[in-house]
């Protein structure tokens, strides 16, 4: 009996960390929000100020007169509509980032590619957490950088003037991720005892 109850807190473990890993994916609009998939958008620049990470999806909105061909980067290059990754045909097209590293993807209609319309994506792998068995690394430490600011309206230091506390910085995806990983298998611990 306690074996069968340890293969389903064990499952429902699995089950929810698929689930987040789902939720925290990001859908990226190729060229929104100012264009899309077509010849007039910078998908050159778009893609540069992207973050594409492991689990991440694009998705390209287009009309009919356009599709999306996954190449390889000499067919990229070239605007080479022969052998193709893959040929999506109907919009949108959804393309599921499983891998760290670049994918290529150009419209194969004639000449649109040469005006443009591809896109490289460099995906990265999703960071993890340090491992809890390493003791963590301070940042160096630089005594070259001057004081900050004084800033009215804060609290007295030990000077007599007046600061400001450090603005709290926002939690990663990855430190989300984990509370919510750690907080769902208490949950469902807490449920497997009732």
């Amino acid at each position: 009996m306690t074996g069968a109850m340890m293969t389903k807190i064990l499952m429902s473990i699995i089950a929810t960390t698929m689930i987040f890993q789902l939720a925290l994916a990001v859908d990226h609009n190729v060229g929104k929000p100012n264009g899309g998939w077509d010849q007039s958008t910078d998908l050159k620049s778009w893609a540069s100020a992207q973050t594409f990470i492991v689990g991440d999806n694009l998705v390209f909105t287009y009309t009919g007169s356009h599709d999306v061909l996954e190449v390889t980067k000499d067919n990229y290059d070239s605007c080479t509509t022969l052998d193709r990754i893959s040929t999506n045909l109907f919009s949108p097209t959804t393309i599921e980032l499983t891998d760290a590293g670049n994918r290529y993807f150009i419209c194969g209609s004639a000449g649109h590619c040469d005006q443009g319309m591809k896109v490289e994506i460099q995906t990265v792998a999703a960071a993890t957490p340090p491992s809890s068995d390493s003791p963590p690394v301070a940042p160096p430490v630089s005594t070259d950088v001057p004081a900050p600011p004084v800033i009215s309206g804060g609290s007295p230091n030990n000077t007599g003037e007046t600061t400001n506390p450090p603005p709290t910085p926002e939690p990663s995806s990855a430190a989300i991720f984990n509370i919510l990983t750690f907080v769902s298998m208490v949950g469902f611990v807490f449920l497997m005892m009732i």
